[in-house]
């Protein structure tokens, strides 16, 4: 009779423990850990197609931007509106920047051009900093938020937010803030693909 009390406690102690480890596994989903950003901050590539409206005292100006990028540092973007500027083209190849505007035929190459991270709209630019200056990790209902301070000397330009959508782990918007933290661009990603552009397709078209 005693052993079998003894059976029966351990047969429950271990029901107890089976329960507590249920229980914690099925609320890791809630917290945000390091493992919630690594597939946006160790992309090798993506294509995104972007809406910008940069607000000033006066007025605020809107963009649609279309951006390919691929390790290490082959960054385009070509502007799709305004239509008075439309196929402003701007391309690093690793080593030159090239200005193209194909309305106008225009084409300007800069040989040896010194890119660190191509442009300051740009998801690759967001993860250099991230990762050089550090920041920290916040959470909405449906979005992981990714904060840090920029590179960027300008004083409009001295803090980014990267919100990333917890389902998708893809982002769905950018926020550039002043020395004051007021939003002085605002970036909504209409569209992007992580992982599926190469080097040769970027450079090719």
């Amino acid at each position: 009779m005693k052993k079998r009390k003894i059976f029966l406690f351990f047969i429950f102690l271990i029901c107890i423990i089976i329960l507590i480890f249920t229980y914690k596994l099925s609320n890791l989903g809630n917290n945000i850990n390091k493992s919630d950003d690594n597939n946006i901050l160790n992309i090798s590539s993506y294509e995104a197609k972007i809406e910008v409206e940069i607000y000033s005292n006066k007025n605020t100006n809107k963009y649609i931007l279309k951006q390919e990028y691929s390790m290490p540092n082959i960054f385009k973007q070509e502007v799709i509106e305004p239509e008075n500027i439309k196929g402003l083209t701007t391309t690093f190849d690793g080593t030159n920047l090239i200005l193209e505007n194909s309305t106008l035929n225009l084409k300007t190459l800069y040989e040896n051009y010194n890119s660190i991270h191509g442009s300051s709209l740009s998801l690759n630019c967001f993860i250099d900093e991230y990762k050089n200056n550090g920041g920290e990790i916040e959470e909405n209902g449906e979005e992981v938020i990714l904060k840090t301070k920029t590179d960027n000397a300008n004083k409009y330009e001295m803090y980014k937010k990267l919100y990333i959508n917890k389902k998708t782990k893809l982002p769905t918007k950018m926020e550039i803030l002043d020395v004051n933290e007021n939003i002085t661009v605002y970036i909504l990603y209409k569209e992007i693909e992580i992982n599926k552009t190469s080097k040769e397709q970027i450079l090719e078209n």
